[in-house]
């Protein structure tokens, strides 16, 4: 983790946006521990909360996005060419597009506070051809409650002295 602080302390606001984009779009990085830290700088005044609160969404919107386009332009090929490999046949992906249709839009929201799952939801929502405004609003929630909680937290334990 001491990272990410480093990361923070010299890029501000500027790391947590890109962080949070390859964080959210699939690079394995501890996005919940990153959101506590800013949470903490900016119980400590080296960030603005608010302004952190919206980068971090920003970031992660971003992310999610990225990997919804990339769902619905290359994820159906993608999975007919090499699901096999890795245990997604046509059957399968017929059952996850159901799911999506039934409750892919509220998944969006929930699923940010899933680790591995947010990342996976969001290409899954653009393989089974989510409409984009349905996307957005959904995930545009999902990702201001996501960074708001954990920001929170993270100020919160700030104030916590041993």
């Amino acid at each position: 983790m001491g990272i990410i602080q480093d990361l923070i302390a010299s890029y501000g606001y500027l790391a947590i946006f890109f962080v949070l984009v390859l964080g959210i779009f699939g690079i394995p990085i501890p996005d919940e521990v990153l959101l506590m830290i800013v949470g903490y700088f900016t119980n400590i005044h080296v960030l603005n909360y608010e302004l952190a609160i919206f980068i971090s969404f920003a970031g992660a919107f971003i992310g999610v996005t990225i990997s919804y386009i990339i769902g619905r332009k290359a994820g159906r090929p993608l999975i007919v060419k090499y699901g096999k490999w890795i245990g997604l046949k046509e059957k399968r992906v017929m059952k996850v597009e159901s799911w999506m249709k039934k409750y892919g839009a509220y998944s969006l929201i929930f699923g940010y506070f899933i680790p591995g799952f947010r990342q996976v939801i969001c290409c899954f929502a653009g393989i089974s051809k989510m409409e984009l405004k349905t996307f957005i609003t959904f995930s545009a929630i999902g990702s201001f409650l996501w960074s708001f909680t954990f920001i929170t937290i993270g100020k919160s334990i700030g104030i916590i002295h041993d």
